[in-house]
């Protein structure tokens, strides 16, 4: 099954715009495969502004949310790992959504335990 969590961040974020407001991300900076401008992050945590006008080539994806944008002055590639990310919400009134603090999940899945295992073929004789 795959994990709610993008489309949730992908609706609140569609919401936010619908009612011209600023989505805000608020993202664990602590996570090893986020890539962020570190000299900005506070507290292990970093709050980033997504407005279609402050990035670039956003893409809210299923694992991880990828953009180019600045930082005083200067281009910078983002990407937050889904797992990292803690918050969604709007600049201007805080509405929108918390997460709870996930461990970096890796791109591949755990092996499965045991090999599953093959049915036999079940044939009928129609006449």
């Amino acid at each position: 099954m795959t994990p709610l969590k993008p489309y949730l961040i992908r609706a609140i974020y569609d919401w936010i715009l619908d009612n011209q407001l600023t989505p805000h991300l608020l993202v664990d900076a602590e996570n090893p495969h986020a890539v962020l401008p570190m000299q900005f992050v506070q507290d292990g945590r970093i709050i980033l502004n997504i407005r279609p006008q402050a990035v670039e080539a956003l893409d809210l994806g299923n694992t991880a949310i990828e953009f180019n944008t600045r930082f005083s002055g200067k281009s910078t590639y983002v990407k937050a790992p889904i797992s990292a990310v803690l918050a969604i919400y709007a600049k201007e009134n805080g509405k929108g959504m918390v997460f709870e603090a996930e461990e970096p999940q890796d791109d591949v899945p755990p092996p499965p335990s045991e090999p599953p295992k093959k049915a036999k073929p079940a044939l009928r004789i129609l006449k």
